[in-house]
C-alpha cells in the first residue's frame, strides 16, 4: 500500500520557512529562489488540504495547524538525519553504539574515561545523547542508557554501577582562610540548588543536626554541570555528588566546608533492552563499563575526604 507521505523536499522547505517565519530567508538557506519555496509550500498545502501559513500582504505566519505540523516535521526530519548519519557510520555492522546519558555524569565521569575505551575497543564508535528520564527502547535508536534513580525500567535490564554521596563545595575564598566552618554558618551563605532536587539542602542540614533551617532560598540550576561552574565562580555553596567534583577538590579550586555527607538512596545504573540480542559491540561496552565502575569504587571512593567520626546517615528519598 502506498504511504500517504508528502515529498521530503516539500517538508524541508516547510520546516525551514516555519523556522524563519519567512519564505525569503528559507530560500536563502536552501539556495533556492523565493518563488520555488512558495511553490513547494503551496504544493504541500494542496497535498494536506489545509493552510499552513497565514499570508497578510508580504508577511507570513504559521497557522494553528502549521504550528503543530512544524514541530512534528522538525522532530521527524531530525530523526531521519540522525538515522542517515548512523547508517553512514556503518551502524549496520554494529560498530556504532547509541548511548543515552545523564548530562553531567557524561561530562564529569564517562567522557574522561573514553580514551581507555577507545584503546580497548578501537573499532567501536559511541554516540552520546542526553536523556534524564526512562524511555521505551523500542521507540528510540538507543542501544543502552546510563540511569540515575531506582533499579526499575520497563522492558530493560538494569545493572548497578555505584551510589552517590553529596557534599557541599564552594570556592575557598568564601571560607575566609579557614579549612572548614560549622554547618550553622552555611545558613548565612548563598545556597546553590539543582532544580530536580529541591529538598537536598534541607536533608543535608538535618543530617548536620539543624532541623529548622530555611534551605529553599538561593539560585537554581537545571544540571549539575552548571552548579559546578557557579560554585567555581564564587556564587555560593553547591551541594554536589562528590565524584563530579573530585578534580576540583584535589586541585584546591573547590573546598568542602563541612564534613557531613548526604547519602542518596538512588544510584547509577547501566540499562539495556531485555528482549534485544546484545551485539558484540554492546557486550564489549558493558564489560568495559562494569570494570570502570568497579575500579572507581575500589579507588576513588576509598579516598573520601570526610573527617573521622562524621555522620553517615542515609537521606530520605528526594
Amino acid at each position: 500500500m502506498r504511504r500517504k507521505i508528502p515529498g521530503t523536499d516539500l517538508l524541508v522547505a516547510f520546516e525551514t520557512a516555519a523556522r524563519h517565519q519567512s519564505f525569503t530567508r528559507a530560500a536563502e538557506e536552501l539556495s533556492l529562489t523565493q518563488s520555488a519555496v512558495c511553490r513547494k509550500i503551496s504544493a504541500l498545502e494542496d497535498y494536506l488540504g489545509m493552510q499552513l501559513f497565514n499570508r497578510v500582504k508580504k508577511r507570513v505566519s504559521l497557522s494553528g495547524s502549521g504550528q503543530i505540523y512544524a514541530r512534528q516535521v522538525r522532530e521527524n526530519l531530525k530523526r531521519i538525519e540522525h538515522d542517515t548519519l548512523s547508517l553512514m557510520a556503518h551502524r549496520s555492522a554494529g560498530r556504532v553504539l547509541e548511548l543515552a546519558v545523564i548530562p553531567t555524569f557524561a561530562t564529569r565521569w564517562l567522557i574522561p574515561r573514553l580514551v581507555d575505551f577507545q584503546k580497548c575497543c578501537p573499532g567501536i564508535t559511541l554516540d552520546l545523547t542526553t536523556r534524564n528520564e526512562p524511555f521505551m527502547f523500542i521507540d528510540t535508536p538507543f542501544d543502552a542508557a546510563i540511569h540515575f534513580g531506582d533499579p526499575t525500567w520497563p522492558g530493560a535490564v538494569t545493572e548497578y554501577l555505584f551510589g552517590e554521596e553529596m557534599v557541599p563545595v564552594c570556592k575557598p575564598v568564601l571560607l575566609g582562610g579557614r579549612p572548614s566552618i560549622e554547618p550553622s554558618e552555611l545558613e548565612e551563605m548563598p545556597l546553590l540548588h539543582q532544580s530536580s532536587r529541591p529538598d537536598a539542602w534541607r536533608e543535608w542540614f538535618e543530617i548536620a543536626g539543624l532541623n529548622n533551617v530555611n534551605a529553599m532560598g538561593g539560585s537554581r540550576y537545571e544540571i549539575f554541570a552548571m552548579l559546578v561552574e557557579a560554585a567555581k565562580a564564587g556564587l555560593g555553596v553547591a551541594l554536589m555528588p562528590r565524584f563530579f567534583v573530585l578534580s576540583e577538590i584535589a586541585s584546591g579550586e573547590l573546598a568542602v566546608p563541612c564534613p557531613y555527607v548526604l547519602h542518596n538512596q538512588r544510584s547509577y545504573y547501566l540499562v539495556y533492552p531485555e528482549d534485544k540480542p546484545e551485539s558484540e559491540s554492546l557486550r564489549a561496552f558493558c564489560g568495559w563499563l562494569r570494570a570502570q565502575a568497579k575500579s572507581y569504587l575500589e579507588t576513588e571512593m576509598s579516598a573520601r575526604r570526610v573527617e573521622d567520626g562524621a555522620p553517615n546517615a542515609a537521606a530520605r528519598d528526594e
